[in-house]
């Protein structure tokens, strides 16, 4: 089978869904680990090498595109992964691929329409509508967010991370949306297994604690049960992970008058073409979401950890968790990437200023910041507004200048400026360590091995 591409002049007609389903269902898989798809790939291969490799209008060699598929079925017929779509967009052209089903054991097969809970590729999504608020004059980012968050004013700081709750000093500056964006604000993920800190069981006890389990009760309740918490460094003085992009989705409720749905829907979903992204599937839709498992290490099997139908994901939730609440399809989440890619415009839509992309997108760390989180950045990536950045390469893919993140349901994508490349990864496998799994990385390499200019 081949991968389904999509010329310069049909990529401006992409918001005709029907159109671009029916052609995407002509070059779909089989079903993973029948021979047929085992039979495909290699043909498919062998058929590429036995010609002269042709570059593509996009600048991508279609036989190490053949390359790039091989492997990345080889992880559903090996039991790696239960099913996959991905994408990889260059110049205008965009190449689309899917194996798998829906479901371990399913008949259903992915399509590319299939819709993916995103994890925490949701939080450059909330970032962006952060920004539109800053870009109208509705907030600054250096304000303090007191006056809209009053349950984070006059904060108390643990005086060490060791220390009982009580054992504080108090906080020698207010909160500011930028901590927010960027991680550090004073609360997040305490990387320490099993949990041992005092403030780590606090922010379990009160369900508040990063994991993949999301928040549902009100955005009100989620607010109070932080602010029943110290922080446990001051604002801006380090990074925790998760934390702040969920108050700058309650921010954003607070400071726009409306549901982060809503506001996200009219400002940045519906300008570009995004119909199946949202925090919830619709009934009519719920027959192409696919179910969610994790590994078992020790035996290798999949377990079943959310549903589609009567699933977390099926009817809309109390809270719209803007660290990792959404649900997308890749060509929608692809026109979110082009629109960062072309600098807040796609096609006529602009959602921001080219400034302020280039502001989310430039690493707003410091070098002791980073290396206090070495399991997130390795090295060789900072944090900008909601979205890692990469600083320099040591790996094929690690370009710097690259931004983007990865979702602990199993999904990633960057964008490359330099290259001119995106790429989306949604699998339904969740990711079970901060390290990526192979799959990722074969990914990623497939995706920059097959540049050919």
């Amino acid at each position: 089978m081949h991968p389904i591409s999509t010329s310069p002049a049909t990529r401006d007609r992409r918001f005709d869904r029907r159109r671009l389903f029916k052609a995407a269902a002509a070059g779909m898989l089989l079903a993973p680990g029948s021979a047929a798809m085992g039979a495909a790939a290699s043909a498919d291969l062998s058929s590429s090498e036995r010609k002269t490799d042709m570059t593509s209008s996009g600048g991508f060699s279609q036989t190490r595109l053949a390359r790039m598929r091989q492997v990345m079925r080889g992880h559903v017929e090996r039991g790696d992964l239960p099913g996959f779509v991905w994408a990889v967009h260059r110049n205008g052209e965009t190449v689309v691929e899917t194996a798998g089903s829906l479901a371990v054991g399913g008949s259903a097969a992915m399509q590319r329409d299939t819709i993916f809970r995103i994890a925490s590729l949701t939080k450059p999504v909330t970032a962006v509508a952060a920004m539109i608020l800053v870009e109208e004059g509705r907030i600054r980012l250096d304000d303090p967010v007191d006056p809209w968050l009053p349950e984070l004013a006059d904060r108390k700081v643990l005086r060490s991370l060791e220390s009982p709750l009580d054992d504080t000093v108090p906080a020698v500056r207010a909160i500011t949306l930028r901590d927010l964006l960027t991680l550090r604000f004073g609360l997040g993920a305490i990387m320490v297994w099993p949990s041992r800190h005092p403030i780590q069981k606090a922010m379990e006890e009160r369900a508040v604690a990063p994991g993949w389990a999301l928040f549902d009760r009100s955005p009100d309740e989620y607010m109070k049960r932080l602010g029943e918490l110290p922080l446990v460094h001051q604002p801006g003085e380090d990074w925790l992970y998760d934390t702040g992009l969920n108050v700058a989705g309650v921010l954003v409720e607070r400071v726009s008058g409306r549901r982060l749905s809503a506001f996200m829907r009219e400002r940045i979903f519906a300008p570009l073409g995004m119909e199946d992204t949202g925090f919830f599937v619709p009934p009519e839709k719920i027959g192409r979401l696919a179910t969610f498992f994790r590994q078992d290490r020790a035996t290798g099997r999949f377990e079943l950890a959310d549903s589609a139908a009567g699933g977390r994901f099926a009817e809309p939730p109390a809270f719209e968790a803007g660290n990792g609440g959404l649900v997308s399809t890749v060509d929608d989440y692809l026109a979110f990437c082009r629109m960062m890619l072309g600098g807040g415009k796609l096609s006529s839509e602009r959602v921001l200023a080219r400034p302020t992309v280039e502001l989310m997108t430039m690493d707003h760390l410091t070098d002791r910041q980073k290396a206090d989180n070495a399991v997130f950045f390795g090295g060789s990536n900072g944090w900008g507004l909601g979205l890692a950045v990469a600083t320099r390469r040591d790996q094929i893919w690690q370009n710097p200048g690259r931004f983007g993140w990865t979702g602990g349901y199993g999904t990633s994508a960057y964008t490359d400026p330099r290259e001119g490349l995106i790429g989306v990864l949604m699998t339904q496998r969740m990711m079970d360590s901060p390290v990526a799994p192979r799959h990722f990385d074969d990914f990623w390499t497939g995706a920059y091995q097959a540049i050919d200019d």
